[in-house]
């Protein structure tokens, strides 16, 4: 819990996944985070966390659906939404906030 907290409160802008192994959507959505990552490198970090190994952060950051992503930087969360998206739109909506 606590190199999650320093991570977030870092000044590189971090997307958390929150999601579940047996999450078909969750499934879909890595093809599309590996390809987010490349398109955007350095300007970003992205953090997988399982929410069944860590029901705590989960339930603190009040994820009640997977996938849930959570866009962080300095401590703040610039975006959030649940669900499968597109590679287009994730990114859009990431590059508006950072």
């Amino acid at each position: 819990m606590g190199k999650f907290k320093e991570i977030i409160k870092s000044d590189l802008p971090t997307l958390v996944d929150f999601y579940a192994t047996w999450c078909g959507p969750c499934k879909t959505m890595n093809p599309i985070l590996d390809q987010l990552k490349k398109d955007l490198g350095s300007q970003i970090r992205i953090l997988k966390i399982d929410v069944d190994k860590n029901p705590v952060v989960a339930d603190q950051f009040k994820v009640r659906g997977v996938p849930t992503f959570v866009l962080f930087k300095n401590g703040e969360v610039l975006w959030r939404q649940s669900g499968a998206m597109d590679l287009s739109l994730l990114k859009s909506q990431i590059k508006s906030r950072i």
